[in-house]
């Protein structure tokens, strides 16, 4: 009888036990991701894939709500108080994840660490001048100028503890491209709607939900679960098989067999960012020698080698968009006109070459990861090889992007790949002053190749201060139109965006920006 009283109750304990984990995992978000994040310190590398990952941790004054406009979050309200002071008024009663009471102070500290001339992301604050404290829940920002666009910049300055910077030794920030680490860079202490409860890197991230977060969740989850799985087939099979529910980029290859499939829904658009090649500026190559990049004909010559409709049609099974100038069509500042890709052209391309005296090519290194975007590895495979049709010699080096970005941001490239999609500002000005401007303080910080047009710099730093929207985002224009005609980068495309989903969840938005935000899921 004894024995019979045991299993029942081991029964019901099993049973309880089998519900209990049904309803926890009815609100953890398995999340199979196509690379890992860099690092946990939102201000060590200015990749967008990582700060979207840290804006579950980390919040900024401002946000992007679900129709993408800015919203109040850690500030509750600002004013212009002088035609370069702004004056943030802060929301009372917010916790750090340890506990600590957010002041003015951390804003402070947040603000003077990544504006610290050793930051990587200096570039995303350009009308940064200086802040100062008026009160525990007041600060006012001192710009160099006018400037239209602080809140946007502000969206993606994420807010951390000052006394836990202090404690930790962690004031300055750290740096992936130069293999700067510190205490941020494993460990976490924000704001935002989940914390970190673990992390391996290149294995798992786990998240779990803030029960103290200041704003009224829309989302249930309880927890995150951040895999990377690099390969394309592994996260589909994970996928199919229910092991993950969640990927953020499903394989174009794939789609119809995931589309077919029974427990899973496909999310498609178009990326606003903009995939394209920079060109090496500097006198001499990598390897040593001239640099005949520098000649205009032959960055002309290599864009005409380059045939985009069949990259589209074939590498990207017909789901990217072919590219004309560097921005996506809703981002202020483009121009339908200037958005017409080049024509392929081969012979004229060969031609081009030997005007320029190098009929016979030359050797460079080309430079991608394998992870970054869509298809990267066989993208960079087929433009290779059309360019060896013209005579020239890429050295195709693919790798991980940890392991490929020092090359790229450290002048180790001739040619080499990179995505924008002008977040967080959302505006034309973002590549502007990031990467087409020369390397100057807070402008240039992608300016990888190391070119310098005063015209188009002189356009930018104009419509940085001018407060006239149709005036500025027609000097946006103008200086597009420089990039365009100097091929200081080469547009390739938008590339395509799918999610899969499993259909267990009743709210996935999907963003045009490529941003999941799990705050808004429910399950």
């Amino acid at each position: 009888m004894k024995r019979l009283q045991t299993i029942r109750r081991a029964a019901i304990c099993g049973a309880a036990a089998a519900l209990l984990a049904g309803a926890a995992s009815a609100e953890t978000i398995r999340w199979g991701a196509p690379r890992d994040i860099v690092s946990l310190d939102p201000y060590s590398y200015g990749d967008s894939y990582t700060i979207n990952f840290l804006n579950h941790i980390y919040e900024g004054l401002v946000r992007y709500n679900r129709d993408l406009e800015i919203e109040p979050a850690l500030a509750t309200e600002w004013e212009i108080v002088s035609p370069t002071t702004w004056r943030f008024t802060l929301r009372q009663g917010v916790k750090f994840h340890d506990g600590a009471d957010f002041t003015a102070e951390d804003v402070l500290a947040s603000l003077e660490r990544v504006s610290d001339e050793t930051s990587p992301l200096k570039g995303n604050l350009p009308a940064y001048k200086s802040a100062t404290v008026v009160d525990d829940h007041t600060i006012d920002i001192e710009l160099t100028g006018a400037y239209p666009l602080l809140l946007n910049d502000l969206t993606n300055i994420h807010i951390f503890d000052k006394g836990w910077l202090v404690a930790n030794n962690a004031e300055k920030p750290t740096d992936v491209s130069a293999g700067v680490e510190g205490y941020a860079t494993f460990n976490t202490n924000g704001t935002g709607p989940f914390q970190l409860e673990s992390r391996t890197p290149e294995a798992q991230t786990v998240l779990t939900v803030n029960g103290d977060w200041w704003d009224d969740p829309a989302h249930n989850l309880t927890r995150i679960e951040f895999q990377p799985i690099s390969s394309a087939a592994t996260r589909v099979a994970a996928l199919l098989s229910g092991e993950v529910d969640f990927v953020d980029s499903a394989p174009v290859q794939d789609l119809p067999r995931l589309e077919q499939a029974d427990n899973l829904t496909v999310l498609e658009r178009t990326d606003l960012r903009t995939v394209m090649l920079g060109f090496n500026r500097r006198d001499a190559l990598v390897a040593g020698g001239t640099n005949p990049m520098n000649d205009l004909r032959v960055r002309q010559a290599m864009q005409m080698a380059v045939d985009m409709e069949l990259i589209r049609d074939k590498v990207m099974r017909g789901k990217s968009r072919n590219a004309g100038t560097l921005v996506a069509p809703s981002i202020p500042g483009y121009s339908e006109a200037l958005d017409v890709p080049v024509a392929y052209d081969p012979e004229k391309a060969r031609a081009l070459l030997a005007e320029a005296g190098f009929a016979e090519g030359f050797e460079f290194d080309f430079v991608c990861t394998n992870e970054s975007y869509v298809n990267e590895e066989q993208f960079c495979q087929a433009i290779a090889s059309m360019w060896s049709r013209i005579g020239l010699t890429p050295k195709l080096d693919i790798g991980p992007t940890a392991k490929q970005t020092p090359k790229r941001a450290n002048g180790k490239a001739d040619v080499y790949t990179i995505g924008w999609a002008t977040l967080p500002m959302l505006d034309t000005y973002s590549i502007l002053v990031q990467m087409l401007h020369s390397k100057d303080g807070n402008s240039g910080v992608f300016n990888w190749g190391d070119w310098s047009y005063p015209e188009l710099d002189k356009l930018t730093q104009s419509a940085a201060v001018e407060l006239d929207r149709d005036t500025r985002l027609q000097m946006e224009t103008d200086a597009l139109k420089i990039a365009k005609d100097e091929i200081i980068m080469m547009p390739m495309h938008q590339q395509p965006m799918a999610w899969a989903v499993s259909k267990g969840f009743s709210d996935f938005p999907q963003f045009p920006d490529n941003k999941p935000r799990m705050w808004y899921v429910t399950k």
